[in-house]
């Protein structure tokens, strides 16, 4: 008997001594060919989306504007789900009259369906808004690429041109180039409102996508990419863009809630969309007008879209607090 397993059975009274190399000799580890149990395997190294996910789960906040935002856009895009009233079957008979069947807010003072009109303007005002963040996004993308990889001079006259944009108020530019744009189609005027929108918001996104490349082009796996002999464009759009990319989502949700709010004002006014097209904003302005005969025509919009606006920029401040990793 070993020295190892003469201690071993003195200081352990049920210890039996067994021959050396015995898995259960004392002294041997016991758990020799026993498969390790998964808290005992190491675990595989987060993402940063992975990381991000697992914040945003814990936050009701999120929830909440997830919820709002994914209501909203089924609203959009099947209205029917809501409502089975046709917007624009108004009566005039009906005029300010109080909740009847299916209309639960009453009717306006054309007698059309407040509730139903309410509904059906969401598609119009996340239609421009969502083309607008597009359009916006697609700009900051190019432009903060360009500026951010090359540097020098591309990057000298594209921050300038960055600066000048920034410098032009959203909403009093808009205001000024949808006073030019004559009445038209119905497709005319969202187009020329998606333009105007996302010629003008692309800015904040250009520069923090800017500083995401900046700081991306000096890691390890770009120069390693380069050494294989990838090129700039493979390098900025197979191995950077994916590592820049999240900031910039972050803006352009929140910027989506800004569109929206920035394309009711315009349609307030009368410079946005026009009739026939059912928007929150044509609503809100019909609704005033008449506020002192009936008020739901115009809190029922009002209060569409600003739960709306309240979400997507709700979504977009959870979104960015998770994938800060400066707030973890």
């Amino acid at each position: 008997m070993s020295d190892f397993e003469t201690v071993a059975a003195t200081e352990l009274h049920t210890a039996t001594p067994g021959p050396a190399g015995n898995p259960n000799a004392p002294g041997q580890p016991s758990d020799i060919g026993v498969p390790p149990t998964p808290s005992a395997v190491p675990g595989r190294p987060r993402s940063l989306a992975g990381d991000a996910w697992r914040d945003l789960r814990r936050n009701p906040l999120f929830w909440i504007a997830l919820v709002i935002a994914l209501i909203a856009l089924l609203m959009a895009i099947v209205p029917q789900l809501f409502t089975s009233a046709d917007p624009n079957d108004c009566a005039l008979r009906m005029q300010h009259h109080g909740p009847q069947g299916a209309a639960i807010f009453g009717f306006d003072f054309q007698g059309c369906d407040v509730y139903a009109r309410a509904v059906y303007g969401a598609r119009a005002s996340l239609l421009v808004g969502g083309l607008a963040a597009l359009t916006a996004g697609l700009i900051a993308i190019l432009v903060g690429m360009v500026a951010g990889f090359f540097g020098g001079w591309p990057d000298a006259v594209l921050s300038r041109i960055v600066d000048i944009v920034l410098g032009i108020p959203l909403l009093l530019a808009a205001i000024v180039v949808m006073g030019r744009v004559p009445s038209g189609h119905e497709k005319t005027r969202i187009a020329a409102v998606v333009l105007v929108l996302g010629l003008l918001g692309w800015t904040t996104a250009a520069r923090v996508i800017r500083s995401s490349v900046i700081t991306a082009k000096q890691q390890d796996y770009v120069q390693a990419a380069r050494m294989l002999g990838a090129g700039n464009g493979r390098i900025m759009w197979r191995h950077i863009l994916p590592n820049s990319i999240a900031p910039v989502l972050v803006i352009i949700t929140i910027a989506l809630g800004s569109f929206i709010a920035t394309e009711a004002t315009l349609s307030f006014l009368g410079i946005g969309l026009q009739s026939p097209t059912i928007s929150w904003g044509i609503s809100i302005d019909s609704g005033r007008l008449h506020m002192r005969e009936a008020v739901t025509p115009l809190i029922v919009p009002s209060v569409f879209l600003a739960l709306t606006v309240l979400a997507f920029i709700m979504l977009g401040d959870a979104i960015r607090d998770a994938f800060d990793p400066k707030l973890r």
